[in-house]
C-alpha cells in the first residue's frame, strides 16, 4: 500500500498573531504586556551579545539561574523584581529607564 502525503501550508506565527490582534480584548492585553516583553528582549540580546550565560549573570547579581530564566522568558508573564531588573541591566551595561507614555 502506498500512502501519499499531501503537504499543507501551515499558518505562520505572523499570520496567527495578525489574526489574534483583530480581537480587541487580545489586542488590549498584548499592548499592556508590550513594555515587559521589550525589556525581556533587550536583556536577552544584551546578555547574548556579551557571551554571558544565565548562570554567570545570576551569580554576579546574587540570584538563581531559574530567576534569570523566568525573567527572560517571553512565555512567562512573571513580573520580575525591580531590583533584579536593575542589577541585571547594570551588569549588562544597560540602564533601566522608566519613562512616561
Amino acid at each position: 500500500m502506498i500512502t501519499l502525503l499531501i503537504k499543507t501550508k501551515r499558518p505562520t506565527f505572523k499570520n496567527f498573531k495578525e489574526k489574534a490582534l483583530l480581537n480587541t480584548e487580545v489586542k488590549a492585553e498584548y499592548d499592556e504586556l508590550a513594555p515587559l516583553f521589550n525589556i525581556k528582549k533587550k536583556l536577552v540580546a544584551a546578555r547574548l551579545s556579551k557571551g554571558v550565560t544565565q548562570e554567570q549573570i545570576a551569580l554576579k547579581i546574587g540570584t538563581s539561574k531559574s530567576n534569570i530564566s523566568r525573567l527572560e522568558s517571553l512565555n512567562n508573564v512573571y513580573m520580575p523584581n525591580l531590583g533584579t531588573l536593575m542589577k541585571c541591566a547594570e551588569d549588562l551595561g544597560l540602564r533601566l529607564d522608566i519613562g512616561s507614555r
